[in-house]
């Protein structure tokens, strides 16, 4: 499944579920609806561009199928998820899930404060920082082989039909200049 080139990765991950067992047993989960990807050293916007090797990006080059998460802004985590081959610094980032189980866990996750109107559920985790903190997930699970967690995993879903999925360049990076409209976001198209 991640032994494949990141554009591919991200595509066939939309529609799969994106599972979070915590501690005690809890699971979070929920269908990933976007994904961009980061397809090497070529990359501008990849944390490897030009072949950057350094603690915090690693986890790109290790084993495909091992979670990437770094900590950004000095308040956010992403999670990515390493791809194409050992060696080699692909990954894809995981944008956004519809949650399906655990949710209102989720909400005590997020902070939610009081508001007119409650949050509706698609929107406790479509962003990658949200996603992180609505699943609890943190550098602590950088490095995690996620075919063998038990903490994380990616299982198989539905097939989403092309017409469903549109692909779009990536979001916020402003710096890649010729990389900036490149299609590598991959969003599925929801009527919630």
């Amino acid at each position: 499944m991640f032994e494949q080139p990141a554009e591919k990765v991200a595509r066939n991950l939309i529609g799969c579920t994106l599972q979070r067992t915590l501690s005690d047993g809890t699971i979070l989960a929920g269908t990933i609806t976007e994904t961009e990807a980061y397809i090497g050293p070529v990359d501008r916007a990849s944390h490897a561009f030009e072949n950057l090797r350094t603690k915090r990006n690693e986890s790109m080059w290790m084993t495909p199928g091992t979670a990437y998460v770094y900590f950004t802004y000095g308040m956010h985590f992403c999670f990515n998820i390493s791809c194409d081959r050992e060696g080699f610094p692909s990954a894809v980032l995981i944008r956004g899930i519809h949650p399906t189980q655990g949710i209102e866990q989720m909400r005590l996750h997020r902070n939610e404060k009081p508001r007119k109107s409650i949050l509706r559920d698609s929107n406790l985790c479509d962003g990658p920082a949200k996603l992180c903190q609505a699943l609890k997930i943190d550098r602590n699970l950088d490095g995690e082989n996620l075919l063998q967690s038990t903490q994380v995993a990616i299982l198989q879903g539905d097939a989403i039909d092309d017409t469903e999925v549109k692909c779009t360049p990536r979001v916020g990076i402003g710096y890649a200049q010729d990389w900036i409209d490149k299609p590598l976001r991959w969003v599925r198209i929801l009527d919630l």
